[in-house]
Parts: structure tokens; sequence; C-alpha cells
């Protein structure tokens, strides 16, 4: 069966499409890479002694946030919330794409090539960690706006889609 079958309201059964499910999906997939490039740089940081636990505690808070409202926001996605799939494509499609891929864009046009050869184990699991982020980040978006999502979502919460228990 390519739908998912949720309780919504007053005992209704939506029909979500796979395409939500995948966006949905990919979302849990872009936090879990999140959190592991924040433990990774993390560690990288401590075992280099080059950052105070202050400063990392409050990275951890801040990312912290930021993941619990991702979270938050692709549970209503996945609920039908049309409101929820604009907030995840302006906030993750857009500026949190352009938060991952800054960074490295700097460290080019600082270095050249250069860049390569003074790489670290941290420098390469922090890019690794990056580069699976923006993939699930690059499935999970355009999930949300295939034909059979778009329809769905156009519904919208309490319309026709949603069928008597």
């Amino acid at each position: 069966m390519n739908d998912t079958a949720l309780v919504y309201r007053d005992n209704t059964i939506a029909a979500r499409p796979a395409a939500v499910t995948t966006a949905f999906v990919a979302l849990m997939a872009a936090v879990g890479w999140g959190v592991a490039e924040t433990v990774v740089h993390s560690v990288g940081l401590l075992t280099d002694n080059a950052a105070d636990i202050g400063s990392l505690a409050g990275n951890w808070l801040f990312r912290s946030v930021v993941y619990g409202v991702v979270l938050a926001v692709a549970w209503r996605m996945s609920r039908g919330d049309r409101w929820a799939r604009v907030l995840l494509t302006a906030g993750i499609g857009v500026i949190g794409t352009a938060s991952l891929v800054v960074e490295p864009i700097r460290m080019f046009a600082a270095s050249g090539t250069d860049v390569f050869t003074d790489l670290s184990a941290t420098t390469v699991l922090v890019a690794l960690t990056r580069i699976g982020h923006l993939c699930a980040v690059f499935v999970a978006i355009p999930a949300m706006y295939t034909p059979a999502a778009r329809s769905w979502f156009r519904a919208g919460p309490g319309a026709e889609r949603y069928e008597a228990a």
C-alpha cells in the first residue's frame, strides 16, 4: 500500500500519500545528520582544546531548539498542515541549506584547492555529515511538492479527503 492511514480528529482516517511520508522520514534523517554533525564538531573542538564548555553548551542549546522546532513542524506537515509545509520549505529548504553551504564556500574562497592539503578527520566527518544532511533535505523538499502531496495538502485538514472511521 502506498498510503499511510492516520487517525485525525474525531477518529477519522486520512490517507497520507507515500511522498509525504517520504518527506517526513527524510526530515527526520536531516535532523539526525544535524545532530551527528554537532557531535563530531564538538568532539573535534574538545580534542583540540579549541573550545570552552560554555560556547559548546550554547551551540548545543541553539541547535536543540532549532531541531525541536523542525521536528514539531515536520510532525504537523505529516498531519496535513499546509503552513508547516511552507515553513519547512522556507526554513529548511532555503535558510537551512544556505547555512550548510556558506562555511564550505568561505573555506574554498579563502584557501582554494589548498583546503584539501590540511584535512583532519574531524573536517572529513563534518563534511560527510553535511552531505548526508543536504541529501536528506534534497529528498524531503521535492517530496512535499509531488502531485499527490500537492493535492493532499490542497484539500486541507477536515476536507473531504477524510473518511469516517
